[in-house]
């Protein structure tokens, strides 16, 4: 796909995360191994890995100018995952790097025969603590951000807030009626169901309180149930604005959506590994470059999928030009 037949970059590019960044070391294997074997990996590879580097790395191949802050110690592991993020076009001026410790790195053991992976991480040391950030470096890194990622590597903030938001809720579809309840400047929320695809629950900003009252889980079923399972290509199923309620936990106006994943032959299935990473970069670029959920959606688990196509978190992570994403952009 050539630069002239593509739309024009988002105007608000920048985004900026914190989170996790690593080394991995990926070992396939043609089946998992049982306690105390010892047998031979088919394949090693090395490269960067992490939820955040792996996120913005997929969102500079989309086009986007990521920024990322995080740690990493001063040792070869560190600089290898500096230099790939660097050369991938991912902004590392604002990482914190210790003369002492270690990088953070992860073991990835991926099972040829079930296609499925197994992750051993050993964290960084020493981790990052808010001190070792300035304000005026914080300020610098938040110029001109269109939006700020998260990867949840915060732990305290991260319960606080799965406390308050979960709360009570017994199903996934309660779940996102009761984040989105209890975190009112909160627009949309996703849930990522790996081959099931995903749900994702956006607020009614305007309109829609006269709108007929569903059942949130019966809502959900009839989406389902317009689901054409003999397409292979990802695609979005939509409410109009509905008034939405889950016993127990209450009553929001929205729209509720159900991406479909892509189905991946079995043949062209590598690694699922940073999939969920791929997908939350490609949201990324989508909201910078205002697609609707009905476009976003599909487009992010194309993404995703083509990720799935190559061993690692980050080898078969797409650039913007790739023709297997000229139907989604």
């Amino acid at each position: 796909m050539s630069y002239e037949s593509l739309p024009p970059l988002p105007q608000h590019r920048i985004v900026l995360g914190l989170g996790a960044v690593s080394v991995d070391f990926l070992a396939t294997v043609a089946s998992f191994p049982n306690p105390d074997d010892k047998i031979r990996s088919t394949s090693l590879k090395v490269q960067g890995g992490g939820n955040s580097g792996n996120a913005l790395t997929c969102a500079a191949r989309l086009g986007l100018n990521p920024r990322l802050i995080s740690k990493v110690a001063n040792d070869s592991q560190g600089k290898g995952i500096l230099e790939e993020l660097e050369a991938d076009g991912v902004n590392t001026s604002f990482f914190i790097v210790s003369e002492e410790g270690n990088s953070p790195f992860t073991y990835v053991i991926v099972d040829n025969q079930t296609k499925t992976r197994t992750c051993i991480n050993t964290p960084g040391y020493p981790p990052l603590i808010p001190e070792e950030l300035s304000h005026s470096s914080l300020l610098s890194a938040l110029d001109g951000a269109n939006m700020v990622y998260f990867d949840g590597r915060h732990p305290e903030t991260a319960l606080l807030v799965a406390k308050e938001a979960w709360t009570e809720a017994l199903s996934v579809p309660s779940a996102l009626i009761s984040m989105l309840l209890r975190l009112p400047k909160l627009k949309f929320v996703i849930v990522t169901l790996g081959e099931d695809g995903c749900i994702m629950l956006e607020r009614s900003v305007n309109g829609g309180s006269d709108a007929e009252e569903f059942d949130v889980h019966g809502l959900l079923e009839s989406l389902k149930q317009r689901k054409d399972d003999n397409k292979t290509i990802p695609t979005c199923i939509s409410s109009v604005a509905t008034r939405m309620t889950s016993n127990g936990i209450g009553t929001l106006t929205g729209r509720l959506f159900l991406g479909t994943a892509e189905k991946i032959p079995p043949s062209e299935l590598v690694d699922t590994t940073g999939a969920g990473d791929a997908f939350i970069g490609a949201v990324l670029y989508a909201l910078c470059a205002g697609m609707s959920p009905e476009k976003m959606l599909p487009f992010a688990a194309r993404v995703a999928a083509t990720g799935c196509r190559a061993l690692g978190a980050r080898a078969g992570l797409p650039l913007r030009t790739d023709p297997r994403l000229a139907g989604f952009l």
